[in-house]
């Protein structure tokens, strides 16, 4: 009986602590300083999967999440990030990017960029929503992104049972070696990035 009743309160709390997708950027509930990693697949730009946990192996790691390579603000700072992962490295750290672009998408952007650090899909928001970044652009912008932009990312239903875009709101997590946030930054404004100079601040200090 108590084993039955284990594992009925580890679905029951797993269920609780699913993230939804947040009906605007200044709604989402995004992953904590002291929190640990979400299980979730990423997708590599190969196409193929694995596990977060799995593809971090234990390796102190900074994530970031953007938007897309078709955002001018996302690329300032993948720029900007570029600049600093040299030392980053040398502090311990891997660097990596995730956004909605296709794993073909992504190649375009470092090849553009000339970056030396990974970036990985996450063109079904999966991995944005269970860090509780994901949330759903109003129709405009939804009509807007797919006409200008030629986006080809699933749409999904909101409260309302409307189809919206579906996008992450910028952030940048600090991770230990125990896959537990350190340091994070998440901003609804997608204009405003966290300082590159502040991030090294932050890794030197949890080094």
């Amino acid at each position: 009986m108590r084993y039955f009743l284990t594992c009925f309160l580890f679905l029951f709390s797993t269920l609780i602590l699913a993230k939804p997708i947040a009906e605007s950027s200044d709604s989402v509930s995004p992953l904590l300083n002291g929190q640990y990693l979400p299980k979730v697949n990423v997708t590599k730009i190969n196409g193929s999967q694995e596990s977060l946990s799995s593809y971090l192996d234990n390796q102190k790691t900074i994530l970031f999440f953007y938007r897309g390579g078709w955002c001018p603000f996302c690329n300032t700072q993948m720029g900007q990030l570029k600049k600093i992962e040299p030392t980053l490295k040398t502090l311990g750290y891997k660097l990596v990017g995730i956004s909605t672009d296709a794993p073909e998408d992504l190649q375009k952007s470092i090849d553009k960029m000339a970056l030396q650090y990974d970036l990985l899909s996450d063109y079904n928001s999966e991995l944005s929503q269970a860090f509780g970044l994901a949330f759903f652009t109003d129709e405009a912008t939804t009509k807007r992104y797919l006409k200008r932009l030629k986006l080809t990312n699933p749409l999904k239903k909101n409260k309302a049972g409307e189809q919206r875009l579906v996008l992450p709101v910028p952030a940048i997590y600090l991770i230990d070696e125990k896959g537990l946030v350190q340091f994070s930054y998440v901003n609804p404004n997608f204009k405003v990035r966290l300082h590159e100079q502040v991030l090294l601040k932050a890794a030197e200090t949890y080094q």
